[in-house]
């Protein structure tokens, strides 16, 4: 095995996409590949949500936009972010849609304009008028997966400012959280991207929505040794045993995604959790096994009921940081896109 294997299972992220276009039908399902595909390969995922039903992707830069129109010649993308007016002539060169968050509305390319409800960042504070290029109205919701009272605020700012427009042009407002929960957000088009890979939005268990995890990440132990009482292991003597201990050192760290702040997070051994100790270095992992184990016993970092959702919760962060820093850069580890 590779010292650090992500696999991405093209099929859930394709069963994903079905069920989320049944949830939100007659909506559209638009599927968010940004930041490459959240860590889980921007094509391959983008390529699987088109078979699953989603009719659009969404991206946060051009430049996104430009390498994936290289991989799909005939998908419709949208680009989430703003835009510099250098960047327009390559996007309009690429078939790209771009969305306008000020009053410099791009001509020549299909346009999406931009509302800030509430989210208090990109966005318009109110509609100019519409020119020939605009093709959709959209806002981005804040508090979805927290509080849906002031996400329902937005939706009702939103359609009070886009109702004289209600007929012309494409209106999209919903997010994971909120396409899962909150169909009066839906509308015309949903733009789902972390349910998408089987990641929960409210940071509990995506399966309560029929969603599947598409990413796996392994390792194996590279070396098993016992500690006596007073012995520790790993930087600053964090985890120091008080009766004799096996421990297994994983070769992945903090430069492989496998973040400082996971110790107390638990992954599989074999079949068995075990709890990460002592400090997470930049390329190893120290584990504390039951007993004592081979060198090359497999381990599961994320998979096998070791989620990304329950590492979130950990290191205090959410499961879309988790899942973007995964690193299998040349040397360091492989990626491989399977259709499971």
């Amino acid at each position: 095995m590779a010292r650090s294997l992500v696999t991405i299972d093209l099929g859930a992220i394709r069963h994903n996409a079905r069920v989320l276009a049944d949830r939100v039908a007659p909506a559209e399902l638009w599927a968010v590949v940004k930041a490459d595909g959240y860590g889980h390969g921007a094509a391959d995922t983008g390529r699987a949500a088109l078979s699953g039903g989603a009719v659009a992707l969404c991206v946060a830069t051009v430049g996104e936009g430009l390498a994936l129109r290289t991989a799909l010649p005939d998908a419709r993308i949208l680009v989430l972010g703003p835009t510099a007016d250098a960047d327009v002539a390559q996007a309009r060169a690429g078939s790209l849609e771009l969305t306008a968050v000020d009053d410099d509305v791009p001509e020549g390319v299909p346009v999406h304009l931009k509302l800030d409800t509430g989210m208090g960042r990109w966005g318009l504070g109110e509609l100019p008028s519409t020119g020939r290029s605009v093709v959709g109205l959209m806002t981005h919701l804040a508090t979805s997966d927290s509080d849906q009272d002031f996400a329902r605020v937005q939706l009702d700012r939103f359609l009070e400012s886009t109702a004289p427009y209600a007929d012309g042009y494409v209106r999209h407002v919903a997010n994971s959280a909120a396409a899962l929960t909150l169909p009066e957000t839906r509308l015309d088009a949903t733009r789902c991207g972390i349910a998408l890979y089987g990641i929960d939005p409210f940071g509990d268990d995506a399966g309560a929505f029929g969603l599947r995890p598409a990413l796996r990440w392994e390792s194996e132990l590279a070396q098993v040794k016992r500690l006596a009482p007073g012995e520790s292991t790993g930087y600053g003597r964090r985890f120091v045993v008080t009766e004799e201990t096996w421990i297994g050192i994983v070769p992945v760290g903090y430069a492989d995604g496998f973040r400082r702040d996971l110790t107390g997070t638990e992954v599989v051994v074999g079949d068995a959790p075990v709890p990460v100790v002592g400090t997470v270095s930049m390329d190893a992992v120290a584990v504390r096994l039951p007993d004592q184990a081979e060198r090359g016993t497999p381990v599961t970092l994320v998979g096998d009921g070791a989620t990304l959702e329950r590492h979130a919760r950990v290191a205090g962060t959410i499961a879309y940081e988790l899942a973007c820093g995964i690193r299998t850069l040349p040397g360091r580890g492989v990626r491989e896109a399977r259709d499971e």
